[in-house]
């Protein structure tokens, strides 16, 4: 991996492409990244470049950070990841990573926590189909059978059942980007990607170009 970035979603919107052709898009604000540490095989076994993103206030920076990033000399920062560059090693302390590294047509992997449901029913969560809705059914939306009685005498795991739905790690691959906003540190993603806005997404060069 050459190019990685973590950015916040703006939310969604659409624009013409140089066909005239509609294109709905999601706006990241993509860095700027500040790199706190790299990671060497020597030091640490393995190489990598540790950034930081999105500036945090002093009092709410625990001990232990707080001296990571005097050490580096760079502001604190709400979100610390790891990149593992291949050529980590051409990165310092306290450079930047802006959204030009990335170019309009490149492809790429967006990972972020999907939006959160709450507890849901096996029919919206798993999409089950539901029973006669005739006042003498009283079956309309239940989850239907469990499984056997007396053998196995126990529901098997990863049954579909009602539960909490979303709030998990979800990367979706392949995605293309429109137009590359050097000024303001903009990205236009075609199509959509996980998460409600003001979250957290990590954009890393596709693994299936």
């Amino acid at each position: 991996m050459k190019k990685a970035i973590l950015a916040t979603k703006v939310g969604m919107t659409q624009i013409f492409n140089e066909d005239g052709v509609l294109v709905p898009v999601t706006v990241l604000q993509a860095g700027p990244c500040v790199v706190t540490q790299v990671k060497t095989e020597e030091n640490d076994g393995y190489k990598a470049v540790q950034v930081g993103f999105v500036d945090k206030r002093e009092k709410l920076v625990n001990k232990p950070l707080k001296g990571h990033f005097d050490k580096a000399g760079v502001a604190y920062k709400r979100f610390v990841r790891e990149f593992r560059f291949d050529n980590a090693e051409d990165y310092s302390v306290k450079d930047e990573i802006k959204a030009d590294i990335f170019a309009a047509g490149d492809k790429i992997d967006a990972t972020a926590v999907s939006k959160g449901k709450g507890f849901q029913g096996a029919i919206k969560r798993h999409g089950q189909s539901r029973g006669p809705m005739a006042h003498g059914s009283k079956y309309h939306r239940h989850a239907g059978s469990n499984g056997a009685c007396s053998d196995p005498s126990k529901v098997f795991k990863g049954k579909k059942m009602p539960g909490h739905m979303g709030s998990k790690q979800v990367t979706v691959q392949n995605l293309e980007i429109v137009k590359v906003d050097v000024e303001n540190n903009l990205l236009l993603v075609k199509g959509a990607v996980p998460g409600p806005k003001k979250s957290l997404v990590t954009i890393k060069e596709t693994v299936k170009a």
